[in-house]
């Protein structure tokens, strides 16, 4: 090849990277501070294992929330989120109906799970851990949650959530041990810019 040619091509292959958004390197959380509403197309999934294989998994159709990420600082960003359990659905209306009755979520003394973030550490560029009150049943304790930003754009914004909670505490731990005492939530949500 020609050292004319090998100019044009490299020329023109700068050009192109230049043209290229700048999304295409991975997501910051600086870069997508803000204010959002979590969005009703998020999905709240929950599983609690059984000896032996086997379990209970589910998720939830009803919640709402807010949140800020602080792009100057991100361990100043807030999370408040409030989870409807009545919404509960499972594989079977039987399951669906124990975990709304007394032994569980006790939906006709208690309407809502909520969680208000106090302390968020970012973790790397595009994740965090977010520490927060957690009350269930008229019971609240401090619980964590592992943050990883997915995607963004001037309207909206995707995260994965991963944290497991221990049912006990909340007055929830019916079938240990057979059933496991630990709740896994795997998360994606969406906010949409306020």
């Amino acid at each position: 090849m020609n050292a004319r040619r090998h100019l044009a091509l490299t020329a023109a292959f700068a050009l192109i990277a230049l043209a290229l958004p700048a999304r295409a390197q991975a997501p910051s959380l600086a870069d997508a501070a803000g204010s959002y509403s979590i969005a009703t197309s998020s999905r709240i999934h929950f599983s609690i294992g059984q000896t032996g294989g086997g379990g209970i998994a589910g998720n939830f159709a009803k919640f709402s929330g807010k949140f800020r990420i602080d792009g100057g600082n991100v361990s100043r960003s807030s999370v408040e989120f409030t989870l409807f359990p009545e919404s509960v659905k499972a594989r079977e209306r039987r399951i669906e109906n124990f975990l709304r009755s007394s032994a569980v979520f006790d939906t006709d003394n208690y309407q809502t799970v909520t969680f208000r973030s106090t302390r968020v550490t970012q973790t790397g560029p595009s994740s965090a851990n977010i520490e927060g009150a957690l009350t269930a049943r008229g019971k609240t304790r401090k619980e964590r949650f592992a943050v990883t930003l997915t995607d963004w754009d001037k309207r909206s914004i995707s995260f994965t959530i991963r944290g497991s909670i221990r049912r006990a505490p909340y007055g929830m731990d019916v079938g240990t041990p057979i059933y496991s005492n630990v709740v896994e939530f795997d998360m994606d949500i969406k906010g949409l810019r306020r």
